[in-house]
């Protein structure tokens, strides 16, 4: 039939416990939950939604318009270039005419890129912390300031093995000092890591980790899952608290 609707999918595995944010964020984007099957550590929840006619034409009206724009920039581009040679054949360049006065002096901008970020010097950070692990904040953070250095006070929310290997797990991290019972803020993620990678540090080093420990957490920002509503980050050092 002409009118029958066509659907789009998209199967997403969440950790458990995260099922019902993953559900409501899909949905604001307009996905229909069509099954979920639980297993012991995760889920897998299985979406779907009409798929949109693809304007093709305006697309390629668009892409036409880009293209013969480019040539004319590039065009006025080399007859402006062309211009400054002929009228000016004699005028040294300021490299030729500038000696180097040795290394470059580092900017306010050069430090600010290497300040550690906590929610004390940093209040987009501090709203992060305060934040749905679904909202829009996470991503815009992460986009942001991906590869830069992050420290928070916070504690193991939940901990489990990462596949068959009994020596590495995926840690859902939160702020504060809840633990499982943390309902607030980013659902952060260690993923595929052992106990030597989170670079345990304090007075007394304990041998096991759990959920509901409580740590100093110092971690290089990573990417934003959306569709999980999971903000990875990759273990700098830990300190215990």
């Amino acid at each position: 039939m002409a009118d029958e609707i066509k659907y789009e999918y998209k199967t997403v595995q969440t950790v458990r416990g995260t099922d019902g944010l993953v559900i409501s964020k899909m949905q604001k984007d307009g996905w229909e939950l069509v099954e979920q099957a639980q297993g012991t550590l995760r889920s897998t929840l299985d979406f779907r939604r009409p798929k949109k006619p693809q304007p093709w034409l305006l697309i390629g009206t668009v892409t036409a318009v880009l293209v013969i724009l480019a040539i004319v920039i590039a065009t006025a581009s080399a007859l402006s270039d062309g211009g400054e040679e002929k009228d000016e054949p004699g005028k040294p360049t300021v490299a030729a005419s500038e000696k180097s006065s040795g290394a470059p002096t580092p900017t306010a901008a050069d430090s600010a890129a290497t300040e550690v970020i906590t929610p004390q010097n940093n209040p987009e950070f501090a709203g992060l912390l305060k934040a749905d692990s679904c909202d829009d904040a996470n991503l815009a953070f992460a986009t942001r300031y991906e590869g830069r250095t992050v420290a928070f006070n916070g504690s193991i929310v939940h901990m489990a093995p990462h596949g068959d290997d009994d020596t590495r797990y995926d840690f859902l991290l939160g702020p504060g000092d809840k633990g499982a019972n943390t309902t607030i803020g980013p659902n952060f993620k260690y993923e595929d890591v052992n106990i030597f990678d989170l670079k345990l540090a304090g007075k007394k080093i304990p041998a096991t980790v759990g959920a509901g420990d409580k740590f100093r957490f110092v971690a290089e920002v990573g990417e934003f899952n959306t569709d999980q509503c999971l903000f990875f980050l990759h273990p700098t050092s830990t300190e215990i608290r």
